[in-house]
């Protein structure tokens, strides 16, 4: 997969006498950078002895039919890859974009020469101006859009973020009476999202168990994101086709799924696949959120 890069030149046009040449645009300056989607296959089996003898789910005096052993291990394994697509797709967003392992595929501010931006709300101290943090935010995005379009801001917050930014001195009454949005915090579980001078904030909790086995948070603890709403391309997921003779040369889709019975008749195959790659085109319009205190 090829991505082309390149920033038009945008300035103001002066007037001259009637007659006189024209001004004349600037070249774009442009750029190829190429990525490998990865592949990412999973199989699971079903065997007689999964079926011989156990009873169906909720019903004790019936077999389990091979139908529904065959759609319980396929919805579990395309929640696999959902999960998987998240948690990639989670790290594209902050920048660095991993595979199940937790391996870096790609680190997209190296791959673009560019550097992180990082804010620090330092909501350990009671002086600090949140607000001024949060414009500071505001601002990064804003001068990083090059060209792109936005609706409005987003941020994705860890739980200890969301909690030091709720019960600061500077915020915890715009929390406690805020109603613009509906939001009753007095009664009401409205610990999803607060939008604060500009900024939606929301609590993140995604996590998952790698491949290796450790469990890892999609946002490490006392840290955020803060991103653009309403792009055009800056975010988007590339597929590419399953590694199948009769899928070559055609639009990748999500996910691929089949099954194939074993030639004598004792098991049946269940192959998954799916060949996709998160790319953040504008690293720096993720700004990354923490709090040093």
């Amino acid at each position: 997969m090829v991505i082309e890069q390149y920033q038009g030149v945008l300035s103001l046009l002066p007037s001259v006498p009637l007659g006189a040449p024209a001004t004349v645009g600037t070249r774009e300056g442009r750029s190829m950078r190429s990525f490998a989607l990865p592949w990412i296959p999973h199989d699971d089996v079903i065997l007689p002895s999964d079926i011989q003898g156990q009873p169906a789910l909720g019903v004790s005096d019936a077999a389990d039919p091979l139908v529904e052993v065959m759609s319980r291990k396929l919805q579990l394994m395309r929640r696999k890859h959902a999960q998987t697509r998240e948690y990639m797709e989670m790290n594209a967003l902050r920048g660095i974009v991993k595979d199940g392992a937790g391996t870096t595929l790609y680190n997209y501010f190296t791959e673009f020469g560019l550097t992180q931006i990082s804010v620090d709300f330092v909501l350990g101290t009671a002086g600090t101006n949140v607000q001024g943090k949060v414009r500071d935010t505001l601002r990064a995005v804003e001068d990083n859009l090059l060209g792109e379009s936005m609706v409005r801001a987003h941020a994705l917050v860890s739980p200890e973020f969301f909690d030091k930014l709720i019960s600061h001195p500077k915020t915890e009454d715009a929390y406690k009476f805020y109603s613009a949005t509906g939001g009753q915090p007095l009664r009401e579980d409205v610990r999803r999202a607060f939008p604060f001078a500009g900024i939606l904030f929301e609590e993140y909790t995604g996590s998952a168990t790698l491949s290796t086995g450790t469990a890892e948070r999609f946002l490490p603890a006392g840290e955020g994101v803060a991103f653009p709403i309403g792009t055009f391309d800056t975010f988007t997921t590339y597929g590419g086709p399953a590694n199948l003779l009769e899928a070559a040369n055609t639009i990748g889709l999500p996910l691929y799924a089949r099954q194939h019975l074993d030639e004598k008749g004792r098991w049946i195959d269940l192959m998954t696949e799916a060949s996709i790659l998160p790319v953040n085109k504008r690293p720096r319009l993720a700004i990354r959120l923490f709090t040093s205190n």
